[in-house]
């Protein structure tokens, strides 16, 4: 029987459109703007000015402290503005603009690294070079790897736990990168158990995915220290605390990290930056990025450098189709609709889908029938309904109270709604607010 997380949890369409299309190498963008702030925690601090010369992997950013990550140009060139653009947030954000060398760039792109197996730096050192090139969590929570990764003393911890579930409709990238990048994964995966010291990891793989499933256990049919595990199709069986019920039957505790059971959980993207970061001296300046949708002439995958703008993606896979209504960074569950075609890629960013008018008009709002729908779906067990209502009217306290914070932003609320009410809104701003309120009492 197939694992899973047993409570609440929907059934999407999958829209899969692009798992079947091999990731190609993204056109070298003639400007790239490369935010500062592309993790979770301090942003990073410039530490280059207006017409300096930069080389390709080069720091342009330093980590501005523990909770922080570098930040290195993905191109050689030349830069000519630090400006505040709005970023996938929709927001305004410091970033530095750098104009490609075309020249100089292209002798980078014949490189190709060969499989390298071989780990020969201590613990320690893996650490350091994780947080020297810029390694973040690239399943969206953008979470600096290196912190991650930092055990405590007196912390107990015996399994990681490789996420390649990817159980947002549409999204492809993770799926692409297991079937073309397997072996590097698995190194990666090897790397990770000697900077923590463990000899037990999961790889958790949806059960849509059965070609990923059976090249890792082809991969580890001679490796008792990774296991494979096929899990049940079910979102979002890829959230951390879901995919620790599902693989180890330990339950994550309320507001806690899954550190606090003995677990570590990295997105299989994650790993293979690391990989590239360890084995070949490579920061993290570009990811496979989906961009895809059911109108879309060219929907593909692709190896995209950070900070390339969304509208030339666009223009790679054919252009914006008519009747084009919104444009997501992410996938439609938990993913956020951008302003303009501007915004760059981040490090965060594993898709761009975008909408025909025929799928995103949303329903009329109307009042709640009281049928426990999004209770019944929620996967941390509140109860969606009354966070909304309690957003709606101002009452944060109340809102904390009943565990507002503990929402993973999932959506599967809002999905089954019959009055069609924004849940998930409601719910996403009365987090920022309690959020506000909690920094400000500290």
């Amino acid at each position: 029987m197939l694992k899973t997380f047993p409570k609440g949890g929907i059934h999407p369409p999958e829209n899969k459109i692009t798992s079947s299309k091999g990731i190609k190498k993204m056109t070298v963008p003639k400007v790239v703007y490369v935010p500062i702030s592309q993790h979770i925690g301090i942003p990073a601090e410039i530490i280059v000015n207006v017409k300096d010369k930069v080389e390709k992997g080069q720091v342009i950013a330093k980590s501005g402290g523990f909770v922080s990550s570098n930040i290195h140009t993905p191109v050689a060139g030349t830069v000519t503005k630090l400006d505040k653009i709005i970023d996938t947030s929709g927001y305004k954000k410091q970033c530095i603009v750098i104009r490609t060398d075309a020249k100089n760039e292209a002798n980078f792109e014949e490189i190709e690294f060969p499989l390298k197996k071989e780990i020969i730096l201590e613990p320690k050192d893996i650490l350091q070079k994780i947080n020297d090139y810029g390694i973040v969590g690239l399943g969206g929570a953008t979470f600096p790897s290196h912190v991650k990764l930092s055990v405590k003393e007196g912390n107990i911890l015996d399994h990681l736990i490789i996420n390649g579930v990817e159980c947002e409709p549409y999204l492809t990238a993770d799926h692409r990168l297991m079937l073309e990048k397997a072996e590097e994964i698995i190194v990666g995966i090897h790397i990770l158990m000697t900077a923590l010291k463990i000899n037990k990891a999961i790889i958790g793989i949806e059960n849509n995915k059965k070609d990923a499933i059976n090249i890792f256990k082809k991969l580890t049919q001679n490796d008792p220290k990774i296991q494979v595990a096929a899990l049940q199709v079910k979102y979002p069986q890829g959230g951390e605390k879901q995919l620790v019920r599902a693989l180890l039957n330990r339950e994550v505790p309320k507001n806690g990290l899954p550190l606090d059971v003995g677990v570590i959980v990295h997105n299989v993207g994650t790993i293979y930056a690391i990989y590239e970061a360890i084995q070949h001296n490579k920061p993290l300046t570009e990811r496979v990025v989906t961009v895809t949708g059911k109108k879309l002439e060219n929907a593909s995958n692709y190896w995209v450098k950070i900070g390339t703008p969304i509208k030339d993606l666009v223009s790679e896979v054919g252009g914006l189709p008519e009747g084009t209504r919104k444009i997501i960074n992410g996938g439609p569950m938990m993913g956020k609709a951008i302003k303009n075609l501007d915004v760059p890629v981040t490090k965060g960013t594993s898709g761009i889908l975008v909408i025909h008018e025929d799928e995103a008009s949303r329903g009329e709002p109307k009042n709640c029938i009281r049928c426990s729908e999004c209770v019944n779906v929620c996967p941390m067990g509140l109860e969606p309904h009354l966070l909304m209502n309690l957003s709606e009217k101002g009452m944060y306290e109340k809102a904390s109270y009943e565990d507002i914070m503990t929402c993973i932003e999932c959506g599967s609320c809002s999905y089954v709604c019959p009055s069609h009410r924004p849940l998930l809104d409601y719910i996403r701003f009365g987090k920022n607010i309690v959020k506000k309120l909690n920094t400000a009492k500290n």
